[in-house]
């Protein structure tokens, strides 16, 4: 028996469906790669997402453009030819005296109309050396055919890894260098809850217009420190053909690694989200240096603890905080007076007071090492005499138990031989 056409009311109850499917909100959510990835937009910076097929990049981009109500126009970079993006020559009434323009196609047309929007380079993965050529002067200066695009279009790229891509192609390095490259990963809680009808909310950072001037001045030297004192660092393009189709150093890179930073520091983000940044602009390793350099840059000045322990503002994380201590110690020692050798007593004190006490015991070893015969022990030391003790003698029970282990796994090991 045949089947019978729908009738149109039919498909109408069925497009009333779908559209409940699809009918979804959003809520405030913490989401380190979504505040990346806002974050490098609001800079203005093209974006890579990595990820394997199916892991939300497509919708992410989606929601983002509609939360910030730009436009969006998606182009599957695979299926274009290079004069797609480079410009198609129109020959005119008198090509000698006029040249010859490049027509630009007609999405570029619409986004120049629109002056503004979110372009997303779809599956970049899969288009093929002559065409990822022809996007380097799109993805740097805006640049197709005859047309400049608005500066209030940005440019976000999508990439499937050349495993899991299909005929997939490596990234040439000229144009994965123009890219802050964002690993894109699920979130199981996020799924289960956007596929219940609520997703995260994709929103612009909120800049503190004050932190501004101290915001540029944070990103410059930090980068310029980091460099100054590792000149290899400037450029270095990576061996392997898979990680020169990522982030790697340049001074392009690192142009846009102080430009995140800035931003990140004026919306006061978090290290989660900085980390991803400038892993994803100039690489893992110089990105975990910088990392690094900018943890230096926040400790507190030893002298300024010195001139007012009681009321000195310690670092919360731990190993900040042991660098400050240890910080204090170093400049006593550079300098030894016995109010400063006190007043460093007192800091130790309020550091085991205010935080985990085990932080103190190393400083406090080396500051009693530095202690003149006319100097009398200030009281502040009987407070961190049990902190010190009950660290060595936990220290002393570990080695014990190790050495027990070792001692049994030894006769263990003889027994067995036999």
């Amino acid at each position: 028996m045949p089947l019978s056409t729908p009738s149109p009311a039919q498909l109408d109850v069925a497009d009333t469906l779908l559209a409940l499917l699809r009918d979804s909100t959003t809520e405030p959510r913490p989401d380190d790669q979504l505040e990346a990835l806002t974050l490098a937009v609001a800079a203005d910076l093209p974006v890579l997402l990595w990820g394997e097929p199916g892991i939300g990049k497509t919708a992410a981009l989606t929601q983002l453009a509609e939360s910030l109500d730009l436009p969006l126009t998606t182009v599957i970079a695979s299926v274009h030819e290079p004069s797609d993006f480079s410009g198609l020559p129109v020959i005119g009434d008198d090509p000698a005296e006029q040249g010859v323009p490049m027509a630009p196609p007609d999405w570029a047309v619409r986004l120049v109309k629109e002056g503004r929007g979110l372009l997303f380079l779809d599956e970049l993965s899969t288009a093929p050396p002559a065409v990822q050529a022809a996007l380097l002067r799109l993805v740097l200066e805006r640049r197709v055919g005859a047309l400049r695009l608005p500066s209030a279009v940005r440019i976000v790229a999508a990439a499937n890894p050349r495993a899991s891509a299909a005929d997939g192609w490596e990234l040439s390095p000229p144009l994965a260098n123009r890219f802050v490259h964002l690993q894109w990963t699920h979130d199981h809680d996020v799924v289960v809850r956007g596929l219940g009808g609520t997703w995260p909310q994709a929103t612009l950072p909120r800049l503190d217009p004050e932190r501004l001037p101290h915001a540029v001045d944070f990103a410059r030297r930090a980068v310029c420190g980091l460099l100054a004192t590792r000149p290899s660092l400037v450029h270095r393009l990576p061996s392997g053909e898979a990680r020169r189709g990522g982030a790697w150093p340049s001074p392009r890179s690192w142009e846009m690694s102080l430009r995140l930073i800035a931003f990140a520091t004026a919306a006061g983000s978090s290290r989660e989200v900085l980390s991803l940044l400038v892993r994803g602009t100039v690489g893992d390793g110089p990105g975990l240096e910088l990392l690094a350099s900018l943890d230096r840059m926040e400790l507190p000045d030893p002298e300024v603890l010195l001139a007012d322990p009681a009321g000195a503002e310690l670092p919360e994380r731990g190993d900040l905080r042991q660098a400050a201590l240890d910080g204090v110690v170093s400049a006593v020692g550079a300098r030894p007076e016995k109010a400063r050798w006190e007043a460093a007593w007192a800091l130790l004190a309020r550091a085991a007071e205010t935080g985990a006490p085990d932080l103190v015991v190393v400083p406090a070893t080396t500051l009693a090492g530095l202690r003149r015969a006319e100097w009398d022990v200030p009281p502040t030391i009987e407070r961190l005499a049990g902190v010190v003790s009950l660290s060595r003698r936990a220290d002393e029970a570990a080695a014990l138990v190790g050495s027990g282990a070792r001692r049994v796994n030894g006769v263990a090991s003889a027994a067995g031989a036999r």
